[in-house]
Formats: structure tokens, sequence, C-alpha cells
């Protein structure tokens, strides 16, 4: 059995937009990549609202909310690994952290270099670096994101020059999904099946390869 770990934030986690709610497991979307990839696939869900890349929240919950602080404990847990899908920078959109969109596909970097270099799996391909999708109509978190919008639709370019750099898969998620307009930020079911199934494709393609 192969196992493939998805560390995110709130929409791996699975959070209804408009509401604190979450989706059942087999509405979100590594709920419905676990469906498609079967049962000789394992798919852990890391996912945490307002998680970061690589710095602590004054706000947010601090150290907690912050994901390279938890990277390392939790490779080591669910080791050993076949995969690692990694979907984070939604959050580092927040006005507060003032970081450009290179900045933030930098942090991503950083996160994808512990995971290669941490022993979970057979080489350090195995990692899907994701791009998240751009921010909508923010309408209450619009101060929360002032900035944001614009910055979004620069993540994808840079992630995908990193990823080449550090000889891993990408996909991006702006290119599949697209936020609410019920908050900008989350999604709703029928995108997390989208998604899902996208990543799905992907990822049978990755480990098939993988074991040729």
């Amino acid at each position: 059995m192969k196992t493939i770990l998805c560390y995110g934030d709130s929409n791996t986690w699975g959070y209804i937009p408009g509401s604190a709610a979450r989706y059942p497991r087999d509405q979100r979307w590594p709920g419905v990549l676990q469906k498609l990839l079967g049962s000789s696939m394992h798919v852990i869900e890391e996912g945490l609202n307002a998680r970061t890349t690589v710095l602590d929240d004054p706000i947010r919950g601090g150290a907690v909310k912050n994901g390279l602080t938890y990277l390392r404990p939790c490779l080591e847990s669910h080791a050993p690994l076949d995969l690692v899908v990694l979907m984070l920078g939604t959050n580092d959109l927040k006005h507060r952290f003032g970081f450009s969109a290179y900045d933030i596909a930098a942090n991503v970097a950083a996160l994808v270099g512990v995971i290669q270099q941490s022993g979970f799996g057979i080489d350090g391909k195995a990692v899907l670096m994701i791009a998240p999708p751009h921010l909508g109509k923010l309408s209450a978190l619009a101060e929360l994101f002032a900035g944001g919008t614009e910055k979004s639709r620069e993540l994808a370019p840079h992630y995908r020059a990193f990823a080449a750099q550090l000889g891993c898969h990408f996909l991006d998620a702006a290119a599949i999904v697209e936020s609410s307009p019920l908050d900008g930020v989350h999604w709703a079911a029928d995108q997390h099946a989208r998604f899902g199934n996208a990543v799905a494709e992907l990822v049978g393609a990755i480990l098939r390869d993988r074991s040729v």
C-alpha cells in the first residue's frame, strides 16, 4: 500500500464557505482523492485552518499555525511516505504579513526542501507542489486580504519555477477550481470534487511512474 500525505490549510481541512463548519470526509478533496485511488492507496489528511508556510501568526494561534513548525514531526509521524501533496500559501496573502508573490513561493520551496531532505520516502521527486487558486470576491475578508487578490494571480509562475528548480511535481489549482463568491477564499463542494479528480489523475501517474 502506498501512502500519500496531503498537507495544507483550510481548503484541505474542508472549510465550508461562509461558515465555520466542515464538509463531510467524502466531500473534502482528500476524501475524493482516497475514493478514486482505491484501497491500494492510503491518503492522510493534514489540513489546518489559517496554516501559513513558515511563520507564526500572532493573531491566529502563533506557532500552531506555522506550517514549517509542524512539518517535520508530521513527516516523521506518518513515515514512510510515497508522496507529499503540498498546498499552502493562501494565508500568506494576508495583508499583515506583507509578502510578495515571490516571497510566498520561496516559503513553499523551503518546505519542499525540508520534505526532500527528510528521508520520508524513496526520492526527493516525491513531492507535488500545488499553487493555490486565486482569491475571489472577498467581501467580509477584504481588509484581511487587502492586496491579496492581485498577488494570488502571480503565485503560479513562481511556484512552477521553484518546482522545476527543486525537481518536484507541480499543479496550478487555479486552472481547476475557483474560490466561492461567499467569501472569496474557500471552495464549494463541487470544486472539492473537481480538484480531487484532477489530483487523483496526476497522483496516479506520478506513483505509476515511480513503480516502473
